[in-house]
C-alpha cells in the first residue's frame, strides 16, 4: 500500500478544511488555526499551502458570490475531496500505530 505523507502544516490546514466543512477558505482557516493552536500564520502561507492540497488533489475549490464588503472580490471556498479524507485517516492510523508503541515509560517525566 501507498502511503500518503503530509507534511505537519499541510494536514492542520487540511484537517481545518474538514472541520469548516464546506466554509473554508484563506482568512478562515487562518483564524481557526491561531485560535485553536496559537499558530499564527500568513494569508500567503495558508493560501499557498491550500493551492498545492489542491493540486496534490486533497481539496477542491469554487469561487463563491462577490459581496460588497469585500469590494466586489470572490472569496475562493475549499472543500475535502475523498483523496484528502483518505490522506487524513491515513495520518491518524499512522499515528495512532506508533502512539501505541511508545512505551509508558518513555514519556515519564522526572524531576519537573
Amino acid at each position: 500500500m501507498r502511503r500518503t505523507y503530509l507534511g505537519e502544516l499541510e494536514e492542520m490546514i487540511l484537517l481545518m478544511v474538514a472541520i469548516l466543512d464546506g466554509e473554508a477558505y484563506g482568512v478562515t482557516v487562518s483564524q481557526q488555526l491561531e485560535q485553536h493552536t496559537g499558530r499564527q500564520l500568513t494569508f500567503g502561507t495558508v493560501h499557498n499551502t491550500l493551492i498545492r492540497l489542491e493540486e496534490k488533489g486533497f481539496v477542491a475549490s469554487h469561487l463563491g458570490g462577490a459581496t460588497t464588503e469585500r469590494g466586489g472580490r470572490r472569496k475562493r471556498f475549499f472543500t475535502l475531496t475523498a483523496l484528502g479524507s483518505r490522506a487524513l485517516q491515513d495520518v491518524q492510523e499512522l499515528r495512532n500505530q506508533l502512539w501505541q508503541m511508545v512505551p509508558p515509560h518513555a514519556l515519564q517525566v522526572n524531576g519537573l
